[in-house]
């Protein structure tokens, strides 16, 4: 290279300046000498990059606009719950006025299968149409780091969701005074809120990110994990309702299979039926065992691993 840069000559070699006088340029290819982090450091680095990604911040405001209107509505009930509760001077949820906590999660499924529809596909097929994977991977970064590193970032931006506003109702409902009663109590409510958000994202996040690596397009990615969300839930419902089937089919219900397990956590079963439907989902998946609603859940988050993990290994050049 003979410009005047002096780049990859050898130190101390002379060139040429446009104006001909010579010059000593002391430049040369040296190596990373500042820290390394090593798996761990990037791990970190794509979670974050990710969970910001997702969430849009640094990002245009069209990309911020659909991920938080998702975390408003799952919000807002909670808002509007602590004011009733402040202006009303009674145990609001023993009186059975408002929903218990293990009850909200009712009202915010909406608004994950929102999220997971709209915005998720998109942490990984961007990768792929962008080129990034090749340089994610070429970091100490494999295979197995990085599909873990977007998973986790998919799931703490899910908590976001699932943890965030019940976690709000416990400390505004404890400041009311309509919360726990008790340090144990509190803390019994407090793991129950962790366990069962986490539980919920970990099962949809397996199932949103294994449709999103089956496709490079992203409104085929979105198009999949809508159909499997919504799609489940009403083809479950007809057999078991309608048809009359063994309710172990629920285990295809990704939304009442993940609800499941959240009542169970909780220690409670789902709420009755209204009047004489004896075919209700909530009646018939209360049939179903701790056990087999645990092993369902599992096994979700297990084949949606193994999707990921097949998928990813036919990408060539992928370790």
């Amino acid at each position: 290279m003979n410009d005047a840069t002096g780049i990859g000559l050898p130190a101390g070699q002379a060139t040429e300046a446009d104006d001909g006088a010579a010059q000593i340029l002391d430049q040369r290819y040296r190596p990373y000498s500042g820290a390394r982090h090593g798996l761990a450091g990037a791990v970190r680095a794509v979670v974050g990059s990710s969970w910001r990604f997702t969430l849009g911040f640094g990002r245009p405001a069209r990309h911020k606009f659909l991920p938080w209107l998702a975390v408003v509505i799952a919000l807002v009930p909670a808002v509007v719950y602590v004011g009733i509760a402040t202006v009303l001077d009674i145990d609001l949820i023993s009186e059975q006025i408002l929903p218990d906590y293990h009850e909200y999660y009712g009202l915010i499924q909406a608004a994950l299968f929102f999220f997971c529809g709209i915005v998720v596909p998109e942490i990984l097929v961007a990768d792929r149409r962008n080129g990034m994977l090749s340089l994610y991977l070429a970091t100490p970064l494999r295979l197995w780091s990085y599909l873990a590193s977007k998973a986790a970032a998919v799931a703490a931006t899910l908590a976001v969701i699932t943890v965030g506003p019940l976690l709000f109702l416990l400390v505004a409902y404890t400041i009311e005074g309509s919360g726990p009663d008790g340090p144990g109590d509190w803390l019994i409510v407090f793991v129950r809120i962790l366990g069962s958000g986490i539980a919920i994202a970990a099962t949809i996040t397996a199932a949103s990110l294994a449709i999103s690596s089956l496709t490079d397009r992203r409104a085929f990615a979105v198009i999949g994990v809508i159909l499997l969300l919504l799609g489940s839930n009403l083809v479950t419902s007809v057999l078991v309702e309608v048809a009359e089937m063994d309710a172990r089919i629920y285990a295809f219900n990704l939304g009442e299979i993940g609800a499941a397990l959240k009542d169970r956590i909780y220690g409670v079963g789902p709420p009755p039926p209204l009047g004489d439907n004896e075919g209700s989902p909530g009646q018939r998946i209360s049939e179903l065992s701790t056990l087999f609603v645990i092993a369902v859940n599992a096994a979700w988050v297990m084949a949606g691993a193994a999707v990921l993990g097949w998928r990813y290994r036919r990408i060539e050049g992928v370790r």
